[in-house]
């Protein structure tokens, strides 16, 4: 049976994302440094997961705007994180400045859904 290990996404600035990802999911940087096409990559989350957050030379500068990944086959639609405290994950998110929405209660938990600086959008569930 296979599991997934990491997911690699495109952003603006590698290390203000893993530290947005540190603080309000007290995720680690597992690993950092060049990457492809003369990029820099942080591998960012626990011990058998992570994001892997890839900005070119330019700084992601001129990169296809994440504003439509619904309507982009193959583009990244959000990321799914559980937390154990809902109500406390929230209070950082709005700590931090972003806007919670689309809040839902549906087997198999309670939710909310965020956008960061990227254009990522970030759900955040917890299984009661």
């Amino acid at each position: 049976m296979g599991r997934l290990e990491h997911v690699n996404i495109t952003v603006k600035d590698p290390k203000a994302t893993a530290g947005m990802l540190h603080d309000l999911f007290g995720w680690h940087t597992r690993w950092e440094g060049a990457a492809k096409n003369n990029g820099y990559t942080i591998h960012v989350g626990e011990a058998d997961t992570y994001l892997a957050l890839y900005t070119g030379p330019d700084g992601a500068e001129g990169q296809r705007e994440a504003d439509d990944s619904y309507r982009t086959r193959g583009g990244l639609n959000h990321i799914g994180v559980v937390v154990e405290d809902l109500d406390a994950a929230e209070a950082a998110v709005r700590a931090r400045g972003y806007a919670p929405h689309s809040h839902a209660d549906y087997e198999p938990g309670r939710r909310f859904y965020f956008h960061e600086e990227n254009g990522l959008e970030i759900e955040v569930v917890c299984y009661d």
